[in-house]
């Protein structure tokens, strides 16, 4: 049996240590991976398999009883902590009073509150509209709609590297080929891809120059009167949580706004105090017309929304909107929780203080670590780029690798990039410091017995 740390406290009953009392998976969780490769499609890959019984604070407890440092808040949806009291209280509420009506035929206060506290929240302090759906590719897409139903334009500009979805539009938006466009095409049309900015792949092009570039490309190739969007995450997520050079992204901001077109931020994994500020658009001081959000809005309930400027909101005809499930009761319910918890504890804070504790840590690494090629990422939306010693060549195989040990060793962790590359880091903002200081102890080993 190995158990560490030296905090006493626990979260949702959960004592808030890493606990290793089988090897990872253990055998009831193998015993269920079998039983997943039975009854579910191969196409559902599965990172990790410890099936999860139980999760608060800074851990997720299994089905064998180990306590694993819960590094990835399941792809930065359970920022708020994974049964955060608030959330828990208002779901419990919410469901003992009625799940579900369909906004569109008989409507609930929950959904209004939500929207008017998205248009609260987000950058601006212009008038806005929300709408609300399932998930962020279900925004995202609706965006799309929304934008071409104001311009009367067709033409989506994205972005090399970019994530947007899996739906056959969102694939469409999406860079990446595997595994999320392979085999699945003919894609939608009208969807154009200029460069990103890459700061550490750019060999010193600064991010307004990479700007000139991208509008240049939109300029001559696709022309600026025929775009109805521009489609761009403010720190990339699947991308590699590539933090776009100074000016890149305002500038492709006042390009839009300069041209007619819907400047669509896409903060569904950067929203919601992730990155130490409410939306990371703000650290660049760049007001969207639209902002899609999901993940972290609700607490580990499925909800997304579309917000943005009311006369673009309002181009949509009555009806044009929305969906059965979209701003389900239950879920607006969470979303109101997590975003009380957000404002009352101070998230922003919270992300902040772990980038201080992550930050110093991997540089110290980096140091050591030739294969460190770069550290990014803002508030509790870190990264570390790895590469061949001496190079830019990317280094899929030790990524691997470490994943593996840290894994092995109980901390869940999170590959990512277009390359595979890249080590992200999304812990909850309830991570304790001493777990968060474990979890990277873990990674530092994880060099030494792999580099």
């Amino acid at each position: 049996m190995t158990a560490t740390g030296t905090d006493t406290a626990t979260t949702n009953g959960i004592p808030q240590e890493r606990r290793l009392v089988t090897t990872i998976p253990g055998p009831v969780s193998t015993a269920l991976q079998a039983r997943k490769t039975e009854a579910v499609s191969a196409g559902v890959g599965v990172m990790l398999p410890i099936y999860v019984a139980k999760a608060g604070g800074g851990v997720l407890v299994d089905v064998d009883g180990n306590s694993l440092i819960d590094m990835g808040s399941g792809i930065a949806v359970t920022t708020v902590g994974n049964a955060n009291a608030d959330v828990v209280a208002g779901v419990q509420q919410q469901v003992a009073d009625f799940t579900h009506t369909c906004f569109m035929v008989t409507p609930y206060a929950g959904y209004v509150q939500v929207c008017e506290a998205l248009n609260r929240l987000t950058p601006g302090d212009h008038p806005k509209r929300s709408a609300l759906f399932n998930s962020g590719a279900e925004a995202v897409e609706n965006a799309v709609k929304i934008a071409r139903a104001y311009t009367k334009r067709q033409a989506v500009v994205v972005f090399e590297h970019g994530y947007h979805g899996r739906t056959n539009l969102t694939m469409a938006l999406t860079a990446k080929n595997m595994p999320y466009k392979q085999s699945f095409g003919p894609f939608a049309p009208e969807v154009y891809r200029v460069p990103m900015s890459y700061p550490f792949r750019d060999r010193g092009v600064s991010g307004k120059e990479m700007a000139l570039i991208a509008t240049t490309r939109i300029e001559k190739e696709i022309g600026a009167a025929n775009v109805a969007a521009i489609i761009i995450e403010p720190i990339q997520g699947e991308g590699g949580f590539i933090v776009p050079g100074e000016g890149y992204f305002s500038g492709m901001a006042a390009f839009a706004r300069d041209n007619g077109i819907v400047f669509v931020a896409d903060e569904i994994q950067s929203g919601f105090c992730r990155t130490g500020d409410w939306f990371a658009s703000e650290f660049e001081q760049v007001v969207p017309d639209l902002v899609t959000t999901a993940k972290g809005i609700a607490g580990g309930m499925p909800l997304a929304a579309v917000t943005g400027r009311a006369e673009i909101m309002d181009a949509v005809h009555s009806g044009g909107l929305g969906g059965t499930y979209g701003g389900n009761p239950v879920a607006c319910a969470a979303a109101l929780g997590a975003i009380r918890w957000m404002e009352e504890s101070d998230a922003n804070g919270l992300a902040r203080d772990i980038e201080t504790t992550m930050v110093p840590r991997l540089r110290l690494m980096a140091e050591q670590f030739p294969s460190i090629g770069d550290i990014r990422g803002r508030g509790a939306m870190i990264a570390i780029e790895l590469v061949r010693p001496g190079s830019l060549e990317p280094d899929a195989e030790l990524a691997a690798a470490l994943n593996k040990h840290c894994h092995a060793h109980g901390v869940v962790t999170l590959t990512t990039g277009t390359y595979g590359n890249v080590f992200r880091f999304l812990p909850p903002l309830t991570m304790p410091k001493h777990l968060l200081e474990e979890a990277l102890t873990i990674l530092e080993q994880g060099f030494e017995a792999c580099s």
